[in-house]
């Protein structure tokens, strides 16, 4: 399909706007406990992993806890011989609240796995969880009126299975059932994505259930079947096809109205959330106004994302907070023997344990969400105690990449750009560093689908020189995942050097003035 801008609304004061949340926040599941919405999403292979996001009043979102810390302890997602799980890890959940219980779901292919969690206190945990095969895809739990528990799936054949009462697996003596031969027909015959995203409701009786598709030479469309029983006869109809927002389900106010949660593919931010204002019509949910996603909603205005999904860092801790804030994630599972903001006060410190070759083999990448339609990422590095082979600095990660840091090569240091743009990395700059503290700031422009990066390199931390070469962003299959800022530092000829970060600074913005280049 062809692109559909975004462009902010000027003046954006009574009302709330889509997208709500303009980062990648994909495969969103939604519940509302009382006045309190819940939702959970996809972080892949990140640790920790599987977010939950808090509001009041769907438009502001908080990040408040995650289902794990790791998901299992193995080569592909330690990043270790070779191995990993770029584009895979866990994948679309499912959130519910039952009897007092929070649950929410989620597959993983790398495992082979199907994963529920358990929690009796959704923002402060502890969970537990039950785990087993196969990895049911894209599933949604469901508990019906009479007591039994069921894991919704599949893809373009949607399939039913019962779980035990307890959730730990399935039902012994009950078979899965197919009941919908093809999900993907009301969008029509000819479909590229078979139907998937399962997420089921039941709403005055009757059950619904949403998922997307994706007809060829057209674009990610909301297909809804409805039945008076779980097993079915389902009847389905297309239920919006309107900038490719689609995936997701249903979610009520209290005060009685509805909306579908979706989420649109916008370039290299990723996958960003939109809500779709919901009307019922003889039975049946109809999203949007005359069939378009609306620009505006009739909700709270949206007062940004920092510093609730992205947030500055000084890496001060006091007492008895946690050593990295929610904001942050891992790319993959960290080795804690080789981290630290305590060793140095008010420093988070990356060591080298072992030699890599590149970039996105490295362990201890530390990653915050890009934020569209502008962005800007900010750190200090101190690198006295870099060793010979050691590349440090602020990078964006995706698989066509960009780092900006120090690369100390024979003893000596340089400022160096590299650019996996073409789908290798590339050195496109390099100038001699001969102080101990440098300051690196990268430029992300998402507005109107841009998709370009502008690196950074200061002296002083006040006057900024840009390097010429700019990233194209691209969001590609193999990593399935927007682009993050990445703080990093790895070896490649000897290991415990260490460079340590003053910082980290995010901003919904960006306005540097810079140097000409000398």
């Amino acid at each position: 399909m062809a692109a559909v801008a975004i462009t902010p609304v000027s003046g954006q004061v009574r009302q709330a706007q889509n997208p709500i949340i303009f980062a990648d926040v994909p495969d969103m599941a939604m519940i509302r406990v009382g006045d309190t919405y819940y939702m959970s999403s996809t972080t892949m292979h990140m640790s920790p992993g599987l977010p939950i996001m808090k509001s009041k009043d769907l438009v502001n979102w908080k990040l408040v806890n995650y289902a794990y810390d790791t998901l299992a302890d193995m080569d592909e997602l330690n990043l270790n011989h070779g191995k990993n799980s770029y584009g895979w890890g866990s994948w679309a959940s499912s959130l519910r609240f039952h009897d007092g219980l929070y649950y929410v779901t989620t597959f993983a292919q790398t495992t082979g796995k199907t994963y529920i969690f358990t929690t009796r206190d959704i923002e402060k945990g502890p969970w537990k969880v039950s785990a087993f095969s196969p990895a049911y895809h894209d599933n949604s739990l469901f508990f019906d009126d009479d007591g039994r528990v069921y894991l919704v799936y599949g893809g373009g054949k949607i399939k039913l299975v019962e779980l035990n009462a307890d959730v730990s697996g399935v039902k012994p003596g009950t078979a899965e059932q197919v009941v919908i031969e093809n999900a993907s027909l009301p969008a029509g015959e000819n479909v590229g994505l078979p139907a998937e995203g399962s997420q089921l409701f039941k709403v005055n009786g009757k059950y619904y259930l949403f998922n997307i598709t994706w007809p060829k030479g057209g674009m990610r469309t909301v297909v809804i079947h409805r039945a008076d029983k779980i097993t079915g006869p389902y009847e389905g109809r297309l239920a919006l096809q309107d900038l490719g927002v689609a995936q997701g389900g249903l979610i009520d106010t209290p005060d009685g109205n509805w909306y579908a949660y979706l989420f649109r593919d916008f370039g290299s931010v990723g996958r960003i959330p939109y809500l779709v204002p919901v009307t019922w019509v003889d039975g049946w949910p109809v999203l949007g106004v005359e069939g378009k996603v609306p620009t505006t909603l009739n909700l709270p205005p949206g007062m940004g994302l920092i510093p609730n999904i992205v947030a500055a860092d000084e890496f001060t801790r006091k007492k008895d907070e946690p050593a990295l804030p929610l904001v942050w994630q891992w790319n993959h599972n960290p080795d804690p023997a080789h981290w630290s903001i305590t060793k140095r006060k008010g420093y988070l410190r990356l060591e080298t344990a072992r030699l890599d070759t590149s970039f996105v083999s490295a362990r201890n990448t530390l990653t915050q969400r890009t934020i569209g339609p502008q962005c800007s990422g900010t750190t200090s590095l101190d690198v006295a105690r870099m060793k010979d082979g050691d590349f440090a600095g602020i990078a964006l990660l995706q698989k066509r990449y960009g780092l900006i840091g120090v690369k100390n090569m024979g003893g000596t240091k340089s400022v160096v750009m590299i650019s996996a743009e073409s789908g290798r990395p590339v050195e496109k700059f390099s100038a001699a560093l001969t102080q101990q503290t440098v300051y690196f700031k990268i430029e992300c422009d998402f507005l109107n689908l841009n998709d370009t990066a502008t690196f950074f390199y200061s002296l002083d931390g006040k006057s900024w020189t840009a390097v010429d070469a700019k990233l194209k962003m691209a969001y590609t299959l193999p990593h399935f995942m927007g682009y993050r800022f990445g703080l990093f530092n790895y070896a490649t000829k000897m290991i415990g050097g260490f460079a340590d970060f003053d910082f980290f600074h995010i901003e919904d913005q960006i306005a540097t003035r810079t140097m000409p280049e000398k």
